[in-house]
């Protein structure tokens, strides 16, 4: 269910609660706390709060995500890992980190169009299989898995 029952849209004028408003800066400060920890945050916390328990359409989330990253928020968590990487003699190659945002950016403005032409159920679907694709590469069950499959074949 919805945290809370008015449903935020674009379409409506709404009043920002003293719930509503804690629960937002929580969800920002959640998203941020991931991110500065392991350098994720948007798409993992911010996008699944906003569609199951404010209400958000999916497009509405990872829009709201795309828009919350394109402030400099994560600059100073940023700023950390460059000093201290520096401090342990494996700086931050930034040729890379320009190189991957030009990338970043032009894919971003493709997946964007993508994404908006997609229908609302389709995506959800496509955001959760990427969601769980990453979690098990990381956990390295990916091998496994597909090992699992082909044997049932």
């Amino acid at each position: 269910g919805h945290l809370h029952k008015e449903r935020l849209n674009h379409d409506q004028k709404h009043i920002m609660t003293t719930q509503l408003i804690i629960t937002i800066i929580g969800l920002g400060f959640a998203a941020g706390v991931l991110s500065g920890l392991v350098g994720v945050g948007g798409g993992i916390i911010m996008v699944p709060t906003l569609v199951f328990f404010l209400g958000f359409t999916q497009h509405q989330a990872q829009g709201t995500s795309l828009i919350v990253l394109t402030i400099p928020v994560t600059i100073f968590a940023a700023f950390i890992y460059y000093k201290q990487c520096q401090a342990q003699g494996t700086p931050i190659d930034m040729r890379i980190v320009w190189l991957l945002a030009t990338g970043f950016a032009v894919g971003g403005v493709l997946g964007g169009k993508l994404a908006v032409a997609i229908n609302q159920e389709m995506l959800k679907k496509i955001f959760a299989i990427v969601l769980i694709y990453a979690a098990m590469k990381m956990l390295s069950w990916d091998v496994a898995f597909f090992r699992w499959v082909r044997s049932l074949f």
